[in-house]
């Protein structure tokens, strides 16, 4: 793979300050939770927690996968914290969201992938704050759809999965995951009427061309909103980065996008899945709203 130049400016992001950011940083240790705003060390940390946004990481902070982007701690999980559903109901509830982002680690040596804790953790906030709407961003459960019924049985409002990057770089990116299951996992959320949601990563060594391709076939599988973000290496251990993704181009992948159908496509070198996805999520509604008038 090749390597690109140094970072352009266009990347450059403001260093995380202000009350709201410490309120929010102060809540999250509180209640010690995990965010992967800090795991994988986000570039927007700073932005969104000053908004009073986060997103919560559940079933720990150690993953059983060693994709190459990832900046999460790949091992051997601890026991599961049954009680970490409650506090992240409790924390959505002080920090008054109004749309609530979730995350998690893969816990692949369990027979349910988690997917009981993520039930759980959605039945709490549902509890608490009933009026906050909940996006989780879950993974593939090793193709384990029982797994994956249990977590749409709590109803989230927006079911999102990523891609991450395009078929012919799977073994180098995200050699546990499979791009046929992925898209297979979007295809049934959407079939059983959820809202879903998918997003890639650009900068890994894929051709414009490629991520095109991804585009089709998220159409065929019809996934509503997508994300599409520049790739930054976390540490020198991960993979380098193949190339820096000119802003010009994001616009370009947005108006393909929509062309082809998306309800909508956020595109831009700091765009993350869970960047602004109250945004993106109302959008969609008001897309919708305007269809039905």
């Amino acid at each position: 793979m090749t390597r690109a130049s140094a970072k352009p400016n266009w990347l450059k992001v403001r260093l995380p300050t202000g009350e709201p950011y410490q309120r929010v940083k102060e809540l999250i240790d509180k209640h010690e939770l995990h965010t992967v705003c800090e795991s994988a060390a986000c570039p927007n940390r700073g932005e969104c927690w000053s908004r009073s946004t986060a997103t919560f990481m559940i079933l720990g902070n150690v993953c059983t996968r060693s994709c190459g982007f990832c900046n999460v701690i790949t091992g051997k999980p601890t026991e599961l914290d049954l009680d970490e559903p409650r506090r992240v109901a409790e924390a959505v509830q002080k920090l008054q969201l109004k749309y609530a982002v979730i995350t998690s680690v893969n816990r692949d040596e369990l027979p349910d992938g988690g997917a009981a804790v993520w039930a759980a953790t959605i039945t709490e906030i549902r509890k608490l704050s009933p009026q906050t709407k909940i996006e989780v961003l879950i993974p593939d459960f090793c193709g384990n759809w029982e797994a994956l019924d249990v977590v749409l049985e709590a109803r989230p409002d927006v079911l999102n999965h990523n891609i991450e990057t395009v078929p012919r770089l799977y073994l180098q990116v995200r050699p546990q995951g499979r791009f046929e299951r992925s898209l297979a996992l979007i295809s049934r959320a959407h079939e059983a009427g959820f809202v879903t949601k998918s997003g890639l990563m650009m900068g890994l060594g894929e051709t414009d061309d490629e991520v095109v391709e991804v585009l089709k076939e998220w159409r065929k599988v019809n996934c509503d909103l997508i994300t599409l973000g520049q790739y930054m290496q976390p540490t020198a251990k991960h993979l380098p980065v193949a190339r820096w993704v000119e802003p010009e181009a994001f616009n370009r992948m947005n108006e393909i996008g929509m062309e082809m159908g998306f309800s909508n496509v956020f595109a831009g070198p700091l765009v993350r899945s869970s960047y602004h996805a109250e945004e993106q999520s109302a959008l969609l509604q008001s897309a919708s709203a305007s269809r039905q008038s």
